[in-house]
């Protein structure tokens, strides 16, 4: 949420993103708030009581993926990772964030030891080589980004996933204007105040973007899977990378 008279985003932006900073440090940057979040009831009142539903959706997915060499990029509230570190064993899950914080309770959710490799990115900006992950996973992470930052950050998916690999996106569906969130004025208000980038990421077509950036990498991508949830107000979506 915007809070252009407090400023009080300027006492979190050592090695964080400037949008996050400003406009998310409430939410995932602030200790007092991030103990709160992380409670699955809050998550699942967040996602109007999906969270389960998307969660199962996505595992369903990775579970058919080659999930050998996996990479969750930026960390989530509730029981995603736990989910994924089980899923990938014995295999470690890969995971990166901008945030120390979020690294550090993502940190706390791994029950062995070495099954989760965590390490201080920019998405926008990885640190990996070409090619190295068989599988990525994208769990409401886009729309939550200015368009500047999503393109980036599509463009380091298509570079480090190899043709052959599989990018999942878990997503608000394309703009949802026949569902009742969208027509109350009330909660599209709300909902759009809470999330700045919502907007532009509805009328967004990311997998045209995936293809746009992935032709410098000799890549495209195919959509070879499309689950929506809740009306079509969510999405789960499996993209296959190919070699053009």
């Amino acid at each position: 949420m915007k809070l252009p008279s407090l400023n009080l985003y300027r006492h979190f932006l050592d090695g964080i993103p400037l949008y996050l900073a400003r406009y998310y440090w409430w939410a995932y940057l602030w200790p007092v708030t991030v103990s709160f979040f992380d409670h699955q009831p809050i998550i699942n009142a967040i996602l109007f009581g999906q969270y389960r539903k998307l969660m199962g959706a996505t595992m369903a997915r990775l579970k058919l993926a080659d999930h050998q060499n996996t990479l969750q990029l930026t960390c989530v509230y509730g029981e995603l990772t736990p989910k994924l570190i089980e899923t990938v064993s014995p295999a470690p899950l890969h995971i990166t964030d901008a945030a120390l914080i979020q690294l550090g309770l993502a940190k706390s959710k791994a029950s062995r030891e070495n099954s989760l490799l965590a390490t201080r990115m920019n998405a926008e900006q990885l640190g990996y080589k070409d090619d190295s992950f068989t599988t990525v996973v994208l769990f409401f992470l886009l729309h939550e980004m200015p368009p500047e930052a999503r393109i980036n950050v599509l463009g380091e998916c298509m570079r480090v996933i190899p043709a052959g690999g599989t990018l999942l996106v878990t997503e608000y569906a394309p703009l949802p204007t026949s569902h009742i969130i969208y027509r109350f004025p009330p909660s599209r208000w709300l909902i759009t105040k809470l999330e700045p980038f919502l907007d532009s990421f509805w009328r967004e077509d990311v997998g045209a973007l995936l293809n746009e950036h992935g032709k410098a990498y000799g890549k495209m991508a195919r959509t070879s899977s499309d689950e929506r949830i809740f009306a079509n107000f969510y999405r789960v979506t499996e993209f296959k990378v190919q070699a053009l």
